[in-house]
């Protein structure tokens, strides 16, 4: 899915870098699972909502996310930690299942959400501000437990 490559190239470099992207590089499966921790989204009316997601803590598991999966669990995904606050840019690239984005500042208040990402679309998804992590959940998550902008993420990525 080469996204996470995709997406630090965007934020260091023109886009006309893309072009020299190292076609080797781009994963052809689904990586392994990985290392789980425990985060809580926290609506605004004080209701729970708990997950157990995987941390994607590497550039090369960055990189790969979520790529190939068949299935993204209810009560699971994938979380995305930024070496540093910046405009979140994602894509659909070799993403199999629709997709919910939830891009998280520092404090962990929800910035944007990106709700049901279409599969396989190379269009751009971002933050619509400077945020250190990227929650992708699976689609319709967020509209179903009414999560929203303005809720809190709770994890130990957060204290």
């Amino acid at each position: 899915m080469n996204r996470r490559l995709t997406l630090a190239l965007l934020l260091a470099a023109p886009v006309a870098a893309l072009a020299q992207t190292d076609p080797g590089t781009e994963p052809t499966g689904p990586q392994p699972v990985l290392p789980k921790e425990p985060l809580t989204i926290v609506t605004k009316d004080g209701k729970p909502h708990k997950f157990d997601v995987e941390v994607a803590r590497t550039q090369e598991q960055q990189i790969t996310g979520l790529m190939f999966r068949k299935h993204v669990p209810a009560d699971g995904g994938m979380l995305f930690l930024w070496s540093q606050a910046n405009v979140s840019r994602m894509w659909m690239k070799n993403t199999l299942v629709p997709l919910d984005m939830v891009f998280i500042r520092a404090d962990g208040t929800i910035d944007s959400i990106a709700e049901d990402t279409v599969p396989h679309s190379l269009r751009i998804i971002a933050s619509h501000g400077k945020v250190i992590a990227t929650l992708e959940l699976a689609g319709g998550t967020t509209r179903r437990l009414g999560i929203t902008v303005g809720d809190k993420v709770e994890g130990a990525m957060f204290r």
